[in-house]
This record gives C-alpha cells, structure tokens and sequence, in this order.
C-alpha cells in the first residue's frame, strides 16, 4: 500500500511483507511514480480548447467575440496558434468565444486566418447536386414549354 501526501512533498510507504524481493520492490516504485505523476498533470493548466469553467479557473483575465459557423475549422487554426480558448453557444450555430487577455494579439491573428479561411472556402463553394438539379429544372422550364397533348376524337362511322 503507497500513500502520498504532495504538499508536504513526502511519500509514505507501508508494505506488508515477510521479505521484500525485487519485484515487490518494483512493484513500489511503480505504484509511486503513478502517484507522482497523476499528482503533476492535476497540477498543470490545461492549453488548447476547453470548458468555460477550466478557462476562467486559470485566474486571468478573458475576452469574448462572436462567432458564427464553423467551429472545427476555428479549432484547427486554434491548433497552430496555441491559444486558450472555450465556446459557449448561445443559440443554435452562434457561439461567444472566450480567450485569456494575455494572448489578445495570438487570437487576433488565429481570427484573422479563421476569417480568411472562411471567405476562401465561400468563394469556392460549389453548388450541391440538388441544387444543381433545381438549376438544370428551371433552365429546362425556360428553353421548352411543356407540350400539350390533345387526343382528337374522330367519330367516323
């Protein structure tokens, strides 16, 4: 059995055994290290995206914008910036997005590219097949009006 106490930084250990052989003993030192090890990454402030909650619990300042759309292509410009960052929808395909203060001028150039990205990927956008059917419905409409069938009744006897 290991027991930690990290703020003192001390590690108590208690081992039961008549002998102690080299794999109880590595048995140990792997049991603590895990426990030193969870204790280090519970220490450590998250990065990248995140709850609201976790951002505002790193004890900094934070900003908002608006943003509307896409939030996975946001996340991977996020990505290359290395920004904290954390939506909070508002409405359906709305979100606020919150970042820390100190990385204002990191955000302003992540949105920038966000924003470039976005335009670009307007600009190419080709129409869906259906609405390229409902395209090719309506030009076929204005080159040839429907033909009128008329059944003639001849009643020769």
């Amino acid at each position: 059995m290991v027991d930690e106490d990290i703020s003192r930084r001390t590690i108590a250990i208690s081992v039961k055994a008549s002998k102690l052989t080299a794999r109880g003993l590595a048995y140990v030192v792997r049991a603590v290290g895990r426990k030193i090890a969870k204790a280090h990454r519970a220490k450590q402030t998250p990065h990248g995206k995140q709850t609201v909650k976790k951002l505002m619990a790193h004890s900094a300042s934070t900003n908002s914008l608006e943003l509307s759309g896409d939030t996975k292509l946001f996340d991977r410009v996020a990505r290359k910036w290395n920004v904290d960052y954390a939506f909070y929808q508002t409405e359906p395909g709305k979100y606020l997005l919150f970042f820390k203060s100190g990385q204002a001028d990191a955000m302003t150039a992540c949105f920038s590219e966000y924003s470039r990205k976005v335009l670009d990927k307007a600009k190419s956008r080709q129409p869906t097949i259906p609405e390229q059917m409902k395209q090719a419905e309506q030009q076929l409409a204005k080159e040839k009006p429907p033909k009128e069938h008329i059944k003639e009744v001849s009643h020769d006897r």
